[in-house]
């Protein structure tokens, strides 16, 4: 299996020249890419890097961290690289723990790897509560959108993956910018890979976030939405049709029915003041309830439906697409 290391260079002269002198050599190669860096971060690297397995890419304009490490992944699938690991170049991510990013996929145990800040009470001490409340929040609306109902800490970038996936997926797609993370897994699940976390600590560099929250939130939900229609129209009604696309289209039906049938009853007694019968207030409700019991199995059954399966054993021995 030849290993390579993708870092994405955006003002990050500070640390990047450490980062890459504490990766093991068991990676075969080193991709430093430079999204067109104000701060010339690439050229940087080319001056005072001595490691023989560091090549510089550049982009000719700022696409995101997205952006630059589609860069990277492109270049280690013509390398003929196996396993392409992701470490922001900020001195945040570890070097030394890339052994356990890498060990489930040679095992064949998954296809994607990422870490997760939240796994041990230890790694969280110390957290603001909002940031927790905030990660919990964005978890599980990545898991509803992206299916993978195992995993936490959707924004974690430290991942590794195989190449033999990566040629699966429309790279030329996937989000560019903050959301790069979360589509990944979507894309990730419309293949049915499988996705595993790896714990780690988290790490805080003097780096500042270009993050704003109150700006990225409504682009966060709408975009979230969008991959949650776009997953259910693909595995419950194009790709498949099963017990879950039952369960989630009578939930629907009933839910509506209900609403639409004790609405109209509330409208026409407020209106009359005439109050209604209990047998009508039973029919409104007993729709909704049995609807709402569908809904709940839906969700079960989506929960039950996480790939285990990964695709890598099956696509490793096929050649990559350009």
């Amino acid at each position: 299996m030849r290993i390579a290391v993708a870092i994405p260079c955006y003002k990050v002269t500070q640390h990047v020249l450490g980062v890459i002198g504490a990766i093991g050599p068991e990676v075969h190669a080193i991709y430093a890419v430079d999204d067109a860096c104000p701060a010339g971060s690439g050229r940087f690297v080319e001056e005072h890097n001595r490691d023989p397995r560091v090549r510089v890419l550049y982009n000719p304009e700022n696409r995101g961290v997205g952006g630059a490490i589609v860069t990277a992944y492109k270049a280690a699938m013509a390398d003929g690289m196996d396993i392409v690991v992701k470490v922001d170049g900020d001195g945040q991510m570890d070097p030394a723990l890339l052994p356990l990013f890498v060990r489930p996929l040679l095992r064949g145990q998954a296809d994607y790897t990422k870490g997760n800040r939240f796994y041990r009470p230890e790694s969280v001490q110390g957290m603001p509560p909002v940031r927790l409340f905030g990660n919990a929040v964005l978890s599980f609306l990545t898991k509803l959108s992206c299916g993978y109902w195992n995993v936490m800490d959707p924004t974690n970038g430290y991942t590794a993956v195989r190449t033999c996936v990566l040629a699966e997926l429309p790279l030329d797609k996937l989000e560019r910018r903050y959301f790069f993370e979360t589509d990944m897994l979507f894309r990730l699940n419309t293949v049915r890979a499988v996705v595993r976390d790896v714990p780690m600590d988290a790490v805080y560099a003097d780096e500042e976030s270009n993050l704003k929250v109150s700006r990225v939130l409504p682009e966060f939900l709408r975009k979230h939405l969008s991959r949650l229609g776009r997953r259910y129209v693909y595995n419950y009604l194009v790709r498949d049709f099963n017990v879950g696309t039952l369960y989630s289209l009578f939930a629907v039906v009933l839910l509506l029915v209900g609403a639409a049938f004790g609405g109209w009853h509330w409208f026409v007694s407020s209106s009359t003041n005439h109050p209604a019968t209990s047998g009508t207030v039973m029919l409104a409700a007993l729709p909704v309830l049995i609807g709402i019991q569908c809904l709940i199995a839906f969700l079960h059954y989506d929960v039950s439906n996480v790939p285990t399966e990964p695709v890598s054993l099956t696509l490793a021995d096929l050649p990559l697409r350009p």
